[in-house]
């Protein structure tokens, strides 16, 4: 017999699948965006690197509090919130700007609102899949994430698309139609069924959390991975546009959406065979390749071999967040909800503090990105050092 949407968590799986697309619009669209505001409102590349400090600062902050409400609130009331911050946010985006004495506090309000949901879909739905159940893990876990990459690519084509057709002045009709996704999501998730990690009890406290030795090792490796991932991907467009001296169409396609349709591969390839590699082993290498794409991306001269340098940059950082909650789960069993919540926060430390740095460094040097691409190498440089630790001490068994 059939069951129904209330009783099949394969529905469950794909509403979680269409939140991570949801992370990707809250966290993509904007940077499309970055010169036109730049040049729009007459907004300056350090304010605008502000607006994904704090994009990515509420989601850490919506992170750290989330640990102690989500399991006295409940998965669903949350993440259907979560959805509905998201859509409020976009849509405040497309009309606050105008509202406001100065559109720079318009666009900082209207990320405020939308990172409030994203950074409640980035504690819940890992959780939520995690708690289905569902068979492999690590390969469901590889799979959610990906679908984080396929709605970065569409974020960028059909964006790419719309702005082709009807002009890039009208980006607040896009940004509308893109709320419209949020809101039919929360509707979905009115209807699944959701079960929950803590649901006997067994989920450690934030005492024992952070006692556990490893934990810490695992918060580091988030901090790498959010920072590797977010510090070209943010500042991919304008890069291409401003340090490669290529067409917005042709930078925008060839940079971060090569980025996104690249790390969607290598998810998909984590995803299919999670079983019968170690992930800490494949971790390093891909720390290895995405050390090489930061200087590919900062140091070539040729704009073919820069932009080459951010699309690699996609596959090397893939499997980094999802295979991070996968050792984690492994590693300290019963963490629950609060272990990803702090994972979860740890991640948007790093969403923050890498495009900030990257952003930061190119104002210094006279808005020249490429200094400040060149500046993001830290963070796969502590990566790699991390996880080579971990080996050699012998903690990553797989």
């Amino acid at each position: 017999m059939k069951l129904r949407i209330k009783e099949n968590y394969n529905h469950t799986l794909y509403a979680c699948f269409i939140g991570y697309i949801i992370q990707a619009i809250v966290n993509n669209f904007v940077p499309l965006l970055f010169l036109t505001f730049q040049r729009e409102y007459g907004i300056s590349l350090e304010k605008i690197s502000l607006l994904i400090t704090f994009n990515f600062g509420v989601q850490l902050i919506v992170d750290f509090l989330a640990a102690g409400f989500v399991d006295r609130i409940g998965y669903r009331i949350c993440v259907v919130a979560a959805q509905l911050f998201s859509c409020t946010g976009l849509l405040a985006l497309a009309f606050l700007p105008n509202l406001m004495p100065d559109p720079f506090y318009g666009l900082l309000v209207a990320g405020i609102i939308y990172a409030i949901g994203g950074g409640l879909i980035e504690v819940l739905i890992s959780p939520i899949v995690e708690a289905c159940p569902t068979k492999r893990k690590k390969a469901a876990m590889g799979l959610l994430h990906s679908f984080y990459c396929w709605g970065h690519a569409a974020v960028i084509l059909l964006s790419t698309l719309f702005f082709a057709v009807f002009g890039i002045e009208n980006w607040r009709v896009l940004a509308c139609i893109w709320a419209a996704i949020p809101f039919l999501n929360a509707l979905y998730f009115t209807q699944v069924p959701i079960a929950s990690l803590n649901e006997d009890g067994s989920g450690m406290s934030m005492g024992e959390l952070f006692r556990n030795k490893m934990f810490w090792f695992m918060i580091i490796l988030m901090i790498c991975a959010g920072a590797c991932e977010q510090g070209i991907s943010q500042w991919a467009s304008a890069f291409a546009e401003s340090s490669l001296n290529v067409s917005k169409t042709v930078g925008d396609l060839a940079g971060p959406c090569a980025f996104a349709v690249l790390m969607g591969l290598s998810r998909i390839v984590y995803a299919k065979f999670s079983e019968q590699i170690s992930l800490y082993q494949y971790m390093f290498c891909c720390g290895i390749l995405c050390l090489i794409s930061y200087l590919l991306a900062a140091l070539s001269a040729s704009p073919l071999l820069g932009l080459a340098g951010c699309a690699l940059c996609g596959l090397s950082v893939g499997v980094m967040w999802p295979g991070t909650f996968s050792l984690s789960s492994r590693s300290i069993p019963g963490g629950g909800t609060a272990m990803f919540a702090f994972l979860a926060l740890a991640g948007d430390v790093g969403c923050a503090g890498g495009p900030s740095l990257v952003g930061l460094v190119s104002g210094l040097a006279g808005d020249n990105m490429k200094t400040g691409i060149l500046s993001g190498i830290t963070f796969p440089l502590l990566l790699i050092v991390t996880l080579l630790y971990l080996m050699r001490k012998k903690h990553a068994v797989d």
